[in-house]
Formats: C-alpha cells, sequence, structure tokens
C-alpha cells in the first residue's frame, strides 16, 4: 500500500488512550503521514464525562507517542466539533503545521448515553446527534474548502458503526446518527467527486476500545450475563470468532486514504468479521 510521506492526517475524537482514534493515527503515523489529532480536551457534565472524552495533556502525551512512529509531524489540538469556529481554527491549524490536509477521518463520537427511548433525556440525544452528525458535517465542510483550494484532490472518511445498518437497544439517538452519516457520506461522495475528493464510511462492529469495554459491561447488566458469558456470545456470532480491534479499522482506513482506492467513493464498507453483511 502507498505511504503516506508528505501528506497530512486529521482525525477528531482520537485523543484517548486505548481509543479507536489511537489506533488509527498509529497506523497512519507509522506510514509516514503528518497527523493532527483533535478531541474536546475537557470533560463537561453528564453528556462528556471523563470515560467518554480526552484531555488536553492526554492528547499532548499521544501526539508525542506519534512522533515514534514515523518521520510525519504529531500535533494535538482542543476542538469541540459542535462549534464551528473551533472546527475552523483546528483545519487553519493543521495547515499552518502541517502545510496541509490530505486526509480527513470525522471519529468524534458519543457511544455512551445509553437508555431506553422513554427513559432518554432530550439533552443526551440532542449531544449525540450534534457530535456524530453535526460534528461530522462541520469538519467535512471546512475540511473539503481547504482540500478544494489545494486543488489535488483527498480522502475523507467517516468512522460510522454497525448501528449504521441495524438496530441495537438502548442507543435509538446513536443508531439514528450513524444511520443518517451514511446519507450524509453519500451525498458528500457526490458533491465531492468533481474535485477528485472521495468520501466513504467504515463500519466496525464491536471493538473492546476503552469506550467499548464500558459498553460490555453495561450490557452485560443489562442481559443479566456475566462479562465472560457477554463475550462469548459476541464472538459466537460473528463468523471470524472474534470481535474487532482498533488495527481492523485502522487498516480499512489506510486502505481507503491510499492511492489503491482512488475509484472507491460513497461507500459505506463493513468491518465487523462478517457480522454484518448489508
Amino acid at each position: 500500500m502507498s505511504s503516506f510521506i508528505g501528506k497530512t492526517l486529521v482525525i477528531t475524537g482520537a485523543g484517548r488512550r486505548a481509543g479507536l482514534g489511537e489506533g488509527i493515527a498509529q497506523k497512519f503515523a507509522s506510514m509516514g503521514a503528518n497527523v493532527v489529532i483533535g478531541d474536546i480536551g475537557k470533560t463537561q457534565g453528564e453528556q462528556f464525562p471523563e470515560h467518554g472524552v480526552a484531555t488536553a495533556s492526554e492528547m499532548e502525551l499521544l501526539a508525542q507517542d506519534l512522533e515514534k512512529l514515523g518521520p510525519g509531524k504529531m500535533r494535538s489540538f482542543t476542538c469541540d466539533v459542535r462549534v464551528e469556529s473551533e472546527v475552523e481554527a483546528l483545519i487553519a491549524y493543521a495547515v499552518k503545521e502541517c502545510g496541509s490536509v490530505d486526509i480527513l477521518i470525522n471519529n468524534a463520537g458519543i457511544g455512551y448515553l445509553m437508555s431506553p427511548i422513554v427513559d432518554t433525556k432530550e439533552e443526551n440525544w440532542d449531544a449525540v446527534l450534534d457530535v456524530n452528525l453535526k460534528g461530522t458535517f462541520l469538519v467535512t465542510k471546512h475540511a473539503a474548502r481547504q482540500m478544494i483550494a489545494q486543488g489535488r484532490g483527498g480522502r475523507i472518511i467517516n468512522i460510522a458503526s454497525q448501528a449504521a445498518k441495524s438496530g441495537f437497544p438502548h442507543a435509538a439517538a446513536y443508531v439514528s446518527s450513524k444511520h443518517a452519516l451514511i446519507g450524509f457520506t453519500r451525498t458528500a461522495s457526490i458533491e465531492m467527486g468533481a474535485h477528485g475528493i472521495t468520501v466513504n464510511a467504515v463500519c466496525p462492529n464491536h471493538v473492546t476500545t476503552g469506550l467499548g469495554a464500558w459498553q460490555n459491561t453495561y450490557f452485560s447488566e443489562l442481559l443479566g450475563m456475566t462479562h465472560d458469558e457477554y463475550m462469548a456470545a459476541m464472538a459466537s456470532r460473528i463468523p471470524l470468532g472474534r470481535p474487532g480491534k482498533p488495527s481492523d479499522v485502522a487498516n480499512a482506513c489506510a486502505f481507503l486514504a491510499s492511492e489503491e482506492a482512488e475509484y472507491i467513493t460513497g461507500e459505506p464498507m463493513n468491518v465487523s468479521g462478517g457480522e454484518e453483511t448489508h
């Protein structure tokens, strides 16, 4: 696969250790890219708890560790993807520090505000839709403007989910946001094609990151199962016999961002070990 030396990746929601974003950032750093990681940088009440967001210091440490993996520049930038001025500042920072924006991965998302529909708070619904969908729209808007101005195309990859194609209990806001994200991906791919920008989505099944571990606890307790029973049941319904790993998603992103994938756009790619097939 082609390297990314001389190219700059901006990835949102990537500041947490043992997170999906970290795994993706590590992959691109090891392939030579400049990497700018964005995250909200601080906790904010029930919607943005300690187990759901990265602190600014955590982001800085991750950027330092990424520097050991490749020749590119590694930077971090605090950004609330719900706020357009902060999104503009993130893209401007990437250009200032690294010279361009060539690859965008919209990874920021809330997957931890779980409740039955009848008990879901309006403010929690709004937070999930604002981060998962509005945030993707805003970052795509400003990264695409930069890519168009550069005049050499680009790659935009949205981290969706198996929940973009199937429903799950206690996750109505999350499932709704991810289904909508596929529609956004398809529309963006049509609009961006003339500029040589491909827009795709990656749809992982469960990945046991830090957030994934929290989800395992939540759903095993909900179903009255032990953690081991829950994980065994999960593995039994996956044809390849295990849940996903960050590296599985990172490899898919690297392919979609490569020259080898230049004729692929508008695709919601399953990375689910065969669990999701439509």
